[in-house]
C-alpha cells in the first residue's frame, strides 16, 4: 500500500492544480491505485464535510479559489471605465471576489448582465481578486426570481411573490446570508433539472416584504425597471452646468424612478421657482372658437415666478386666491383659463373620446403606510394644462412633417371589429344601444357614454369601452390618433420623463438648425427599433405601476379582514367574478369554488357566468356585497366572499363542488368515453 497524501497534501495540489482535480486526477498524481481509492474518496469527503472543498460534479476544488474557467456576470462599468465581472457561483467564506474583465479588439461588445465563459487568473489587488478574458458569449437577462427566501435543513427555498406556486431550492452557501422571511432577488443556476426544483442563489437582499416601502421595490424588481444609473453616466451629469442664454429667446405612490439621473431630471432640466432654466418653447394662437392659426418654436431661456399646485390655481380662478396666486391673477391666471374655455369648444367639435374614469389616489404615511385610498378630484386646472399639452403636441407633429423631418408618432388605431361587437352585447344587456353599420367615429362611443351617464350603468359602459380601445403606442409612420381625434400627434412636452419626447426636440433642434445636438445618424437609422423598446418599456411601466397600486390597496384591506363592502363586477371569468368596491376602487376575486356546488358555464361571447342548476346568471355590472376573506400585501391579491346580489342574498346550493356536480351532459359523455375503453381493450384482449 502506497503512502496516503495528507489533507495539506491534497488542498496544495488541487490549489497548484486547479484543472486537475477530478478524484481519477488526483489519485494518479500520488498515485494511488486499487484498495487505496477508497481511503481517497474518504479523506476528500472529509475535507469536503469540513469546508476546504466544495465538489462540482466529479471534480473537488477550494471553495475560496475560484475555477480557472468560469461562467461570470458582467457588472455595471466603473467611472473609469473599467469592466467589472463577479462569478455566478461562489461557495467560499470570505467575500464575494471582482475580477477585472481584460477586453480586446475581437472581442464583442459587453454591458451590465451579460454572461460570459471566461478565463480567470488569480492577482493580488485591493480592488480586485481576478483578471479574466472572454472565451465566450453566453447569453444575457438570466432567470431571476423575486420572493421570500425560507430557512430550511438544507439551506433554503424561495417563495415567489407571485402567487406562481413554483419554489426554487437554496444552498447554505447560495443564501448569501439570507434570513428566514426576508425579500430576496435570486438567480437560477445552471440549466433546470428533469427532476425536483430549479436551483437558485441570492444576489440580493431587500429587506422585509411586509415593510411599507417595499411594495413599489417589488414591482420595480418584478418587472425589471432600471432604478440606478452606471457611475460613468451619473459623472458625466454631475459635471453638466445650466445652459447659458446665447441666442435664445427669454410616478410610484412613494418613489419615482427618473429616466434621467437627478441632476438632470430633478435640477437642470427641471422648473424651479425663480431660476432660469433652458427649454424649447411653442407659442401658439388661438381664435374665439378654440381653433389653432399658427405655432412657432425656439429656443428659449425660462424663469418661473411661481410654483403652483393644480389646487391653488383653481382656488384662486374660483374666488380665494392665496398670496402667491394674488399676483397673477389677473395677468398670468385668468388669461390662461380663457383661453382653456376656448380650446373646449374646439375639443367638443373634434369630439375625443370622453371616458370618465376616476383616478385613485394612494396616500401614505411619512413612513410609507397607507393612510387613506380616495379617488382624485378632476378640477379645471388639471384639464386646462391637458388641453395646451395636446395641443403643442400636435403641434410639434406638423413642424416636424412641414420640414420633413423624422419623429416618433404617438398612434393610437381604431378598435378592432370582434372587441367593438363585445361592447355592443354589453350595452345591450344595459339596454343601451352602439350603433352599426357605419364607419366608427368617437362621436359614436361618445353617444353610447352619454346615454349611461348617471345611471346605474355608467362605470361598466367606460370600462367596458376602455377595453375595447387598443393600446396606444409609438411609431416612426403615421396611423394618427383615434381616442383623442387627431391626425398627427407626437409626445413633445416630457423630455425629462419619456424617450419619444427627447426624440422630437432633437427632431426640432434639427429641423431648425439650432445646433449639432439634434438627430443623428444613429437615431434615424434605429427609430423603429427605438420606438418598439419605447413601446415595451411604457407597457412594463403601467404595469408595475397598477401592481404597486394592487399591493398597497391589498396592504390597506388587510386590516380589515372580514369586513362587508359594496362593489360591482367588473369582470368575469372561468376561474372566478372580479369585483371592484365602491369606496377604494380595489379590485378582488370571487373564486368560482366558492359560490356553490353547482357547475357555473362560462359564455365567452356574453361575458356571463350561468349557474347549471339554479340558472343564475353573473355579469358585468351588477351590484354585489361581499365579505372581505383574503389580502396578501406581498402579491397585492385580495379576495372575496359573495353576500348579496343586488340587494338580493345570494344562497349557495350546498358546499363546494366536486367531479359530481358536473352537468348530465358532462357525465353522459364521460360513460360513453369510458364505455369506449373499455370495448378497446376486450378487442385486445381477444384479437378481434
Amino acid at each position: 500500500m502506497n503512502k496516503l497524501p495528507s489533507k495539506k497534501d491534497i488542498l496544495d495540489w488541487i490549489s497548484d492544480n486547479p484543472t486537475l482535480t477530478a478524484k481519477r486526477d488526483i489519485a494518479k498524481a500520488f498515485g494511488i491505485k486499487g484498495p487505496d481509492r477508497i481511503e481517497l474518496k474518504k479523506i476528500l469527503r472529509e475535507l469536503e464535510a469540513d469546508g476546504h472543498l466544495s465538489k462540482r460534479k466529479n471534480s473537488f476544488r477550494d471553495p475560496n479559489q475560484l475555477p480557472p474557467v468560469s461562467i461570470v456576470e458582467v457588472m455595471a462599468p466603473t467611472s473609469d471605465g473599467d469592466l467589472l465581472a463577479r462569478p455566478l457561483e461562489w461557495d467560499g467564506d470570505d467575500v464575494e471576489p471582482i475580477i477585472l474583465f481584460m477586453t480586446r479588439k475581437s472581442d464583442p461588445a459587453l454591458g451590465r448582465g451579460d454572461r460570459i465563459l471566461a478565463k480567470l487568473t488569480k492577482v493580488s489587488n485591493e480592488q480586485y481578486q481576478y483578471e479574466g478574458r472572454l472565451i465566450r458569449k453566453i447569453g444575457i437577462s438570466p432567470t431571476r426570481v423575486l420572493g421570500v427566501f425560507r430557512q430550511t435543513s438544507e439551506g433554503g427555498r424561495i417563495v415567489p411573490i407571485d402567487k406562481t406556486g413554483k419554489e426554487w431550492t437554496v444552498s447554505e452557501q447560495g443564501r448569501r446570508g439570507a434570513k428566514d422571511g426576508e425579500l430576496v432577488l435570486a438567480e437560477q443556476i445552471g440549466p433546470k433539472a428533469r427532476m425536483g426544483l430549479p436551483k437558485a442563489s441570492v444576489v440580493e437582499r431587500l429587506g422585509n416584504p411586509s415593510a411599507p416601502k417595499a411594495v413599489s421595490l417589488i414591482a420595480i424588481h418584478q418587472h425589471g425597471i432600471p432604478d440606478h444609473f452606471p457611475d460613468d453616466v451619473v459623472a458625466e451629469a454631475d459635471n453638466q452646468k445650466p445652459a447659458p442664454l446665447g441666442n435664445r429667446t427669454t410616478y410610484f405612490p412613494d418613489r419615482v424612478v427618473p429616466m434621467l439621473p437627478d441632476r438632470l431630471s430633478g435640477d437642470l432640466c427641471s422648473l424651479h421657482e425663480g431660476v432660469p432654466r433652458a427649454s424649447i418653447v411653442v407659442r401658439m394662437q388661438i381664435d374665439k372658437d378654440g381653433q389653432k392659426l399658427g405655432h412657432t418654436f425656439f429656443r428659449g431661456l425660462i424663469k418661473s415666478h411661481a410654483s403652483l399646485t393644480y389646487e391653488q390655481a383653481q382656488s384662486a380662478v374660483d374666488g380665494a386666491p392665496n398670496d402667491k396666486c394674488l399676483p397673477l391673477l389677473e395677468t398670468v391666471i385668468r388669461p390662461l383659463y380663457d383661453a382653456y374655455h376656448a380650446l373646449v369648444k374646439a375639443r367638443e367639435l373634434r369630439a375625443p373620446l370622453d371616458l370618465e374614469l376616476p383616478e385613485r389616489r394612494v396616500e401614505l404615511s411619512d413612513e410609507g403606510k397607507v393612510i387613506s385610498v380616495n379617488f382624485k378630484d378632476r378640477l379645471d386646472a388639471h384639464k386646462l394644462i391637458e388641453e395646451f399639452m395636446i395641443l403643442a403636441n400636435v403641434s410639434a407633429a406638423e413642424v416636424l412633417i412641414e420640414k420633413k423631418s423624422p419623429l416618433l408618432f404617438r398612434v393610437h388605431e381604431e378598435p378592432s371589429d370582434d372587441k367593438l361587437e363585445s361592447l355592443r352585447e354589453t350595452a345591450k344587456s344595459a339596454g343601451l344601444v352602439l350603433a352599426k353599420g357605419q364607419v366608427l367615429r368617437t362621436k359614436h362611443l361618445n353617444m353610447l357614454l352619454r346615454q349611461a351617464r348617471d345611471t346605474e350603468h355608467s362605470e361598466l359602459i367606460n370600462m367596458s369601452t376602455l377595453r375595447s380601445m387598443t393600446q396606444a403606442y409609438y411609431s416612426p409612420e403615421n396611423f394618427g390618433h383615434f381616442g383623442l381625434s387627431l391626425r398627427s400627434y407626437a409626445h413633445f412636452t416630457s423630455p425629462i420623463r419619456r424617450y419619444a419626447d427627447l426624440i422630437v426636440h432633437r427632431g426640432l433642434i434639427s429641423s431648425h438648425g439650432w445646433g449639432d445636438d439634434g438627430l443623428t445618424a444613429f437615431d434615424i437609422e434605429n427609430l423603429a427599433e427605438t420606438a418598439n423598446k419605447i413601446s415595451e418599456t411604457e407597457r412594463r411601466s403601467m404595469l408595475a405601476e397598477r401592481d404597486t397600486t394592487d399591493r398597497y390597496l391589498a396592504a390597506y384591506l388587510s386590516e380589515k379582514m372580514g369586513s362587508e363592502f359594496q362593489g360591482k363586477i367588473s369582470g368575469i371569468a372561468k376561474f372566478g367574478i372580479f369585483v371592484r368596491l365602491d369606496e377604494t376602487g380595489a379590485d378582488g376575486i370571487i373564486p368560482i369554488r366558492s359560490l356553490g356546488r353547482e357547475y357555473f358555464d362560462y359564455d365567452q361571447t356574453t361575458n356571463t357566468l350561468m349557474g347549471s342548476e339554479t340558472g343564475i346568471t353573473f355579469s358585468l355590472g351588477l351590484r354585489v356585497m361581499v365579505r372581505l376573506t383574503e389580502a396578501e400585501p406581498t402579491a397585492g391579491g385580495v379576495a372575496f366572499e359573495l353576500i348579496s346580489i343586488n340587494d338580493e342574498i345570494y344562497k349557495r346550493t350546498g358546499g363546494r363542488r366536486g367531479r359530481g356536480d358536473r352537468p348530465k351532459r358532462m357525465l353522459v359523455k364521460s360513460k360513453r368515453k369510458a364505455a369506449k375503453s373499455k370495448l378497446k381493450a376486450r378487442r385486445r384482449r381477444t384479437g378481434s
